[in-house]
Parts: structure tokens; sequence; C-alpha cells
């Protein structure tokens, strides 16, 4: 089962609800100039269930709670209370667009808002702080006109996650090897994204593995737009295999950078093992821990 299928295979249900009205600018913060250096954050650890859908949910918080993690994220409605009779969090819940199929279309807003109406004080209750959300695939549509859509979408939810205190997420994929066509695929086009919603209720993704594929230099990226970026996951370039020493990415060294930028969100593990996967999940926390 690759990503897609265990998305839609968890698409929740949608309600009736009336439509949400437009958003002003909201509470948007933007960074301020010449910001001086933040105090040491520490990461809180997450899983992406997916990743691990061979293991039952039940017994993947069994094994996975005394390895250090405190959530298992990219869940449905169904699978909340789960995580949470373990005494985990799910840091990420699934939101109601699909990757392909997503914002930039306008044709997708009113069910959007329908659902997002219904979905997000559910959120709220069950203590899940993200929601996650997609842009779509370009077809024809342009980045620009893409990032127009986009922004109207969000605005007309993100005075209810405002409300509930929930944040809701684009995530950035890459589109050259896993998701061709992706629109969200690069981080200033999702920065300016954040900018143009204008609510602190609406922030970035960053895929630390989808983003290597794409720009490289994933420290000084993620350091410098750390305002615009809620979560992080992870994953080993190339292959999207475990995050060890055969591939170029230097997991250590990412979470070092960001815990002294003052991060001190979750940090989830989102490769897919080629070996026993509780073993590699307990390789990574240990990789990505910062005393």
């Amino acid at each position: 089962m690759d990503r897609r299928e265990f998305l839609a295979a968890s698409t929740m249900a949608v309600g009736a609800a009336k439509l949400a009205a437009p958003a002003s600018a909201g509470t948007f913060t933007r960074p301020s100039q010449g910001s001086t250096a933040k105090a040491p954050g520490k990461l809180k650890h997450s899983l992406c269930r997916w990743c691990y859908s061979g293991i039952p949910l039940d017994e993947l918080c069994a094994k996975v709670k005394p390895l250090g993690y405190a959530s298992i994220e990219l869940l449905g409605e169904k699978e909340w209370p789960i995580v949470a009779a373990h005494g985990l969090q799910c840091a990420v819940a699934n939101g109601p667009t699909k990757i392909g199929d997503g914002l930039n279309n306008p044709a997708n807003h009113a069910a959007f808002a329908v659902q997002c109406e219904r979905l997000i004080p559910l959120v709220k209750e069950a203590g899940i702080p993200n929601l996650i959300v997609f842009s779509g695939n370009r077809g024809a549509v342009s980045d620009d006109d893409g990032l127009a859509n986009c922004a109207t979408a969000l605005q007309m939810v993100t005075p209810i996650a405002e409300d509930q205190g929930v944040t809701i997420v684009m995530e950035l994929l890459n589109s050259k090897v896993d998701h061709h066509g992706y629109m969200c695929d690069r981080t200033p086009w999702g920065v300016e994204l954040v900018k143009r919603v204008g609510s602190d209720r609406f922030r970035l993704l960053y895929d630390i593995y989808h983003m290597q594929v794409m720009e490289g230099d994933v420290i000084r990226t993620m350091t410098d737009n750390l305002w615009a970026i809620a979560h992080f996951h992870t994953g080993g370039v190339p292959g999207r295999a475990e995050i060890d020493d055969s591939q170029e990415l230097n997991y250590p060294a990412i979470c070092r950078a960001l815990v002294a930028s003052g991060y001190s969100g979750f940090f989830a593990q989102e490769f897919i093992p080629r070996r026993d996967p509780i073993a590699s999940l307990s390789d990574a926390i240990a990789r990505c821990s910062v005393v």
C-alpha cells in the first residue's frame, strides 16, 4: 500500500454543514526583521502510520511508545481513540483533500469548506494539533493561479481553525520522483501561500525527504523559513528508506539545527523500512534525539 492508497482508505465521512465565510487577515504574524537568536527547543517524536501499515495499529502503539515516540500521525477519525488509549497523540489528522486533486481546483472549494466545518472541531476535541491538506496537481492550472486558488480555499476555513486552535498544514512534496505534477513542490511557493492566507493557523509541513529531492540545502531552507513551518517529516534519500548511514542526509545535524533554531514541535519519521520496522524506528529516534 502506497501513501495515496493509505490516505484514500482512511478518508473521513462528510456531514452536512454550512459553508464558512471568507477570512480576514486573522492573527497572522510575519517574521520580524533582525530577529535575535531563539532559545533552544526540543523535538517531540512522531511517526507516520501509512509507512508501517503492515503492523496493526494497536500493536504498533505498544511497540513504539517505549522507544520514546509520543505520536502516531496521518490517522482517520476511527483510529484516533486507539492511539489515545495508549497515551499517545496523533500529531496530524488526515484532512479532506487528496494529493492529486486538492485546493488549487476551485471545484473542490465548497466541499472542502463543508468538510472542514465538521472536521476541525472534532480534531480539536481529540487534542490533535494539526490537520493536513494538499495543493493538488498542476494539470492546466498555472502556479500563480494555483496559489490564488489555494489561498481562497484556505481563507474560507482559517476562521474555524483559529477559533478551535487547530493548525492546517499543507505538505511540500516532490514532483520529480513520487508525485508528478504536484503543485506545492518548492518552499518559496509554499511560503508565499502562507503569506497570502494571512493566518497563524495555516502553516507548511516541510517534508525533508521531498525537499532534498527538489531543492537540497535543507538546513538553511528550514531554519530561514521556520516561521512558516509547523511540522516536519523525514525519509532517506535516495529511496525513502531508513535514515541511516546509507543515505545522503545527515539527520543528526538537521535535528540539532532545528533545536538550535528554537523548534519544539513534532518531528515525524516517514521512511519506508527495508529492514525490521521497529528496529529501524528505534535507530531513527536515537539519531534524531537532541539532548
